[in-house]
């Protein structure tokens, strides 16, 4: 069954619904509702949100995702420093130790700052906290490196390197991961 909108003036779309859609079969839909009632195809308001318990219940499952990459980024440093340790010695473990908290340390900074309470919450004062959390995140990662190479001798660079590039892609790799549970609560409290 296909269906028509018929516009009052061709070629105008009908965003904010002014003129009110004649749909041409009698069931509409619930994307025909949305569109018919002017809250639009894609707005809050045409559909569930979760309820305060599921969100409390997906929150405990699933946990912080964000406390789950830095622990992870931690818990990958320990391994690098083991690894290097194991097959090249003290220098190694401590540089690739010292290159993986050049990342964890001021990516926690980057977290801690946006968790922050606000007195303003709006969009404006995340989007400075963001700003001044990534500005302080660079300087940290900068005075961490300084610090390394001016205060520990003897240094191996490549597992510093190694630690700080692999942490670093761990953020990455824990961002691109779903959350199953999330998208299986989604999926039920979602629709009509």
């Amino acid at each position: 069954m296909a269906f028509r909108v018929a516009l009052p003036y061709p070629g105008h779309y009908n965003a904010r619904a002014k003129y009110r859609p004649a749909w041409t079969h009698s069931k509409p839909n619930a994307t025909d509702r949305r569109t018919a009632d002017g809250s639009g195809v894609f707005s809050e308001r045409g559909k569930r949100g979760m309820t305060d318990q599921a969100q409390q219940k997906a929150t405990a499952e699933t946990g912080n995702p964000v406390a789950r990459i830095l622990l992870a980024q931690l818990g990958l440093g320990m391994v690098l420093t083991m690894l290097f340790w194991g097959m090249d010695g003290r220098v190694s473990g401590y540089s690739a130790l010292l290159g993986s908290l050049a990342s964890v340390i001021p990516n926690a900074f980057l977290a801690l700052r946006l968790a922050m309470s606000r007195p303003d919450q709006g969009a404006k004062s995340l989007l400075r906290a963001a700003y001044v959390g990534e500005l302080g995140k660079l300087a940290l990662t900068v005075l961490i490196f300084s610090l390394v190479f001016t205060l520990v001798r003897p240094i191996a660079a490549g597992p510093l390197f190694t630690g700080f590039i692999g942490t670093t892609l761990m953020a990455f790799a824990g961002f691109l991961q779903r959350d199953k549970s999330q998208d299986k609560v989604k999926s039920t409290n979602n629709g009509e």
